[in-house]
């Protein structure tokens, strides 16, 4: 089965799970939208042709996203005027997925919801050491140090050659740590948090 459906200005032969670009329509991906102008039906050999649309016909379909086109140029030019004008322009669209064709006023059945994927937990800080009081780390750096589990000054002040470089390879610090005096700064910070 097929349909012959107008929206923006424009007419798509659409037929069941079709996927489309139209102008820009109203809504959010994974919205269920009707399109009720439609001017032709089909079925096989059998054509409902509308006069000038069928009557109780409609098209279901999902919005999978809204975007913008790619640019077109807009370019007027008059030779020997010294005339030119250039201008870009991007269409807003809509990509529909066409999930039914609905007869005889028929309505649209409510798209399934998609279960939300669930929300990760706030990380929880060990010790709750402000490491970004060392100097050089910032918050980008007390993230990756938090990932790879040193929340503590008193961690980074145990830390001997081996960790040294163990912790420089794994994040990348290209010797900031020996460069900015980490360990010597964490058991200075240590001593004090201790008091």
């Amino acid at each position: 089965m097929y349909a012959v459906v107008k929206t923006g200005g424009k007419q798509y032969r659409v037929s069941k799970d079709d996927v489309l670009k139209v102008e820009r329509l109203p809504g959010e991906a994974g919205d269920v939208i009707t399109l009720d102008e439609i001017l032709m039906l089909g079925n096989g050999g059998d054509v409902t042709v509308g006069a000038p649309t069928v009557d109780g016909a409609a098209v279901a379909a999902e919005i999978l996203e809204q975007k913008r086109d790619k640019k077109i140029i807009v370019f007027k030019k008059r030779r020997r005027q010294n005339y030119r004008r250039k201008a870009g322009h991007r269409q807003h669209l809509t990509v529909l997925r066409v999930t039914e064709i609905l007869t005889d006023g028929a309505k649209p059945k409510p798209a399934a919801k998609k279960k939300a994927a669930p929300k990760a937990a706030p990380k929880a800080e060990a010790s709750g050491d402000d490491l970004k009081k060392l100097s050089g780390v910032g918050p980008v750096l007390e993230t990756k140090l938090h990932d790879a589990g040193v929340t503590s000054f008193a961690q980074i002040a145990a830390w001997g050659p081996e960790d040294i470089e163990k912790f420089d390879e794994l994040l990348n610090f290209k010797g900031r740590i020996e460069r900015e005096g980490w360990v010597e700064q964490a058991k200075e910070l240590a001593k004090g948090e201790k008091e």
